[in-house]
């Protein structure tokens, strides 16, 4: 059961001061009658017109944004801009990161407004694959990609990280596929190889890639079959 008028404040973009005001003035009908109480208790199953306009409660938002370098995976940052600010979409407020990106790194970053869905993704349980597009500074060496795939040991970590994948590009190039989200995890993965990170590319989370077409700062709703994908049980 929810308030009437958190309801609509929900559906819409009306305050609840202002919803109080639609019902005072006899502007909101619940199932053709006319609501006298912006308290009153509702299922959502009722029809709730405004104006007679009919109004639904808001479905949960899913978006895709090619991250920029320079942009923090944050909701609030003082010194930085932040994914966030890179969103124009009514009750922003309300939406939130899953699965941050260094400040420096960029490509793919998932933002919606459903916490279970962001739950799943980010848990380590889900064990989601990330891919990344990784430059190193100097070249790879043969034994790379049996070191990461019997788990690279990180300093200060107890345990080793999962097993990577990793397929070669160019001499100093590489995709690296990962289940993990430890800090800094692919630059100190590497550091531990003798190697360091020049730039970083998230092109995949799950089954959804980066658009290609999006530019950097450049945002898009997901598609259906993108948002199941990460609702569905992981292979």
């Amino acid at each position: 059961m929810l308030r009437l008028d958190k309801y609509i404040s929900n559906a819409t973009d009306l305050s609840r001061v202002e919803v109080k005001r639609y019902v005072k003035y006899g502007d909101v009908t619940i199932d053709g009658e006319k609501a006298t109480n912006a308290a009153q208790k509702i299922t959502g199953d009722e029809v709730i017109c405004i104006d007679g306009s009919a109004i639904t409660l808001a479905k949960n938002r899913y978006f895709m944004l090619n991250k920029p370098a320079g942009v923090v995976s944050a909701t609030k940052d003082n010194n930085n801009s932040t994914a966030l600010d890179l969103i124009f979409e009514h009750r922003s407020d309300e939406l939130q990161i899953a699965g941050r990106l260094d400040i420096d790194t960029t490509g793919l970053l998932l933002i919606t407004d459903d916490g279970q869905w962001n739950h799943r993704l980010t848990s380590p349980r889900s064990e989601c694959q990330k891919i990344y597009r990784v430059t190193l500074g100097i070249p790879i060496t043969p034994d790379y990609s049996e070191k990461l795939a019997n788990g690279v040991w990180l300093k200060g970590e107890k345990h080793p990280c999962l097993p990577a994948t990793m397929e070669q590009i160019d001499d100093q190039t590489v995709l690296l596929s990962i289940a993990e989200g430890k800090y800094h995890q692919v630059k100190r993965m590497f550091a531990a190889l003798g190697n360091h990170v020049e730039s970083l590319h998230r092109t995949q989370v799950g089954g959804i890639i980066l658009d290609e077409s999006l530019e950097p700062g450049d945002y898009r709703p997901l598609t259906e079959a993108e948002v199941t994908s990460i609702m569905a049980p992981q292979s």
